[in-house]
């Protein structure tokens, strides 16, 4: 059986809905949130080789209700004052959203008013820092944002940090192949099972009869799905994805300025007769 177009619609809907839950939690966060994004990216990609309908599903209501903890569950906190000489205590402010689930807890609900509002200074301070965390989180995101024009995100490939593949992270497995080839497909265990123990990442290359080129290009596989982990939006694949886009608009460009040239040698010879 195949995954229908209706399992398609609410796979992305529950995407969509992972990824406004992952904003509204982790807001302000920028390492977390990128980190998180890169995730449910990354996760979405391999179910696309899911071919059973049921576990399709599973992975859809799984999105569903990791987007429902997020938004009930997950609070943040910022701190507010640092530890008292006094009692040794630290005060923190806690996020509550709407969507977050506080049931009877009063003083949640309603905090007592914190002494430190009273120190004009400290307000003063408190004030400087969130400003400060303001600035260095944008600064973040723009260092991790992905450049929009092809040239950029060309030196931004040139200058990524290439991730390194040892043989001592890998758990590497032989099964026997499937699919058509005949005997030296289906009697040979060619089909070969990487296993990324640092990232968790999987594989499985099946793409020729020799094993040792199915070994290789299953290496390049992984590689491949490493770099676009650590490098979202830098890695060589996405890189030449990037470059068929430039192309088309190089040619589109080009391809509209001659219409407008040959319209214009037209209305020039409109006007001589």
């Amino acid at each position: 059986m195949s995954i229908t177009p209706t399992l398609k619609a609410a796979s992305r809907s529950a995407y969509r809905d992972l990824w406004r839950a992952s904003s509204l939690t982790f807001a302000g966060d920028a390492p977390v949130l990128s980190a998180f994004r890169a995730k449910i990216r990354q996760d979405t990609l391999d179910a696309r080789t899911i071919v059973d309908p049921t576990a399709y599903e599973d992975k859809i209501q799984l999105s569903r209700e990791i987007a429902q903890v997020l938004r009930r569950n997950i609070v943040q906190a910022q701190k507010v004052s640092e530890t008292s000489p006094a009692d040794g205590t630290e005060r923190w402010k806690l996020r509550i959203t709407e969507h977050t689930e506080i049931a009877d807890n009063d003083s949640i609900k309603n905090p007592p008013p914190s002494p430190c509002q009273s120190n004009r200074s400290q307000r003063k301070k408190e004030k400087v820092q969130e400003v400060q965390s303001s600035s260095t989180t944008s600064d973040s995101t723009s260092s991790t944002s992905v450049p929009r024009f092809y040239s950029q995100l060309k030196k931004a490939h040139k200058n990524r940090t290439i991730p390194e593949l040892k043989e001592s992270d890998l758990e590497e497995s032989f099964v026997r192949g499937s699919g058509p080839g005949g005997q030296s497909i289906n009697k040979t265990e060619n089909n070969v099972q990487l296993l990324h123990k640092p990232t968790g990442l999987r594989v499985a290359c099946q793409e020729t009869r020799s094993l040792e080129l199915n070994r290789k290009l299953a290496r390049r596989i992984l590689l491949d799905k490493i770099d676009k982990l650590e490098n979202p939006g830098l890695s060589k694949s996405e890189l030449q994805k990037a470059k068929q886009i430039e192309r088309e608009r190089r040619r589109r460009k080009k391809a509209k300025k001659k219409a407008k040239k040959r319209e214009a040698d037209s209305v020039a010879d409109d006007e001589d007769t």
